[in-house]
């Protein structure tokens, strides 16, 4: 990649960052909390694929 391109690409991104802040921080100030049960049926997926995907590689492996 020409280096013009990394720079338009810097500058691009550095503008999305600070165009993002403002309603970052006022999702972070004023949007809703997270209970102890949005925590576990958020984890329960994740460890369903990371579950999934350590039986694959033991199918894998087992060969």
């Amino acid at each position: 990649m020409d280096m013009w391109m990394k720079i338009a690409l810097a500058v691009v991104l550095g503008i999305m960052v600070i165009r993002l802040w403002p309603a970052a921080m006022h999702m972070m100030k004023h949007g809703p909390e997270g209970s102890n049960e949005d925590w576990r049926a958020a984890l329960l997926p994740i460890a369903a694929v990371v579950g999934f995907i350590i039986l694959l590689i033991l199918m894998v492996r087992g060969n």
